[in-house]
Order: structure tokens, then C-alpha cells, then sequence
């Protein structure tokens, strides 16, 4: 399987997606947009800044997990992961993120 954005609504109207690895994990979820092209511009974002040194910031937790968050060229988040129980593993999702993101479809379930 190859990854995938998967582009959502949520309950209260907005938009935000995933992105999936190969083997259908969520490697990164967005924030909440208001409008759909916002949104679609988000995994464009994605899409472009994966591949720039300095994107990613990997961070420990209170609970002492690890988790990495993608930031644009003006510094805002524009994803972030899930939960990793070490800081290698959260270095490794950054990794996955890179490989995938470019060349990544676009599923629209909205």
C-alpha cells in the first residue's frame, strides 16, 4: 500500500488530515482548518517543508514520550505525530515522514 493524506471533516465543520505510511499508520496529523482549500494547502505544506533541514523538532512529553512536530518556514505547526516511547522512535517518524510526504495521494473523505 502506498501512503496516503487523508483529508477529513470533523465534527464541528472543520477540515484537518493524516498522513499514512505504507503499511497504513498515522505518521502525522494536522491541525484544524476552517476551510477545505486551507487545508488542502496544509498537505502542500506538508508536502514541501518535510523535505527542509530544520522542519522538524522532536520533544519529550510530561509522561516522558516523544512525539515530533513539523513546522513551516514562518515556524508554525502544520502536523505533528503521535506518541513514541522513545526519542530514536520519534527520530525514526520524522524519517518516515520525509520518505513519504512527496509522493504521497490525496484521499478526500470530506
Amino acid at each position: 500500500m502506498a501512503s496516503k493524506f487523508v483529508l477529513k471533516t470533523a465534527s464541528d465543520g472543520q477540515f484537518h488530515f493524516n498522513l499514512h505510511a505504507g503499511n497504513g499508520e498515522i505518521i502525522l496529523s494536522s491541525e484544524q482548518y476552517k476551510a477545505k482549500p486551507s487545508a488542502l494547502d496544509g498537505v502542500e505544506s506538508v508536502r514541501k517543508n518535510s523535505q527542509r533541514d530544520g522542519a522538524f523538532e522532536v520533544k519529550a512529553a510530561a509522561s516522558g514520550k516523544f512525539h515530533f512536530v513539523l513546522k513551516a518556514t514562518n515556524g508554525q505547526v502544520i502536523g505533528q505525530s503521535q506518541l513514541y516511547t522513545s526519542e530514536a522512535g520519534a527520530q525514526a517518524g520524522t524519517e518516515s515522514v520525509k520518505k513519504s510526504a512527496p509522493e504521497a495521494t490525496l484521499q478526500d473523505d470530506t
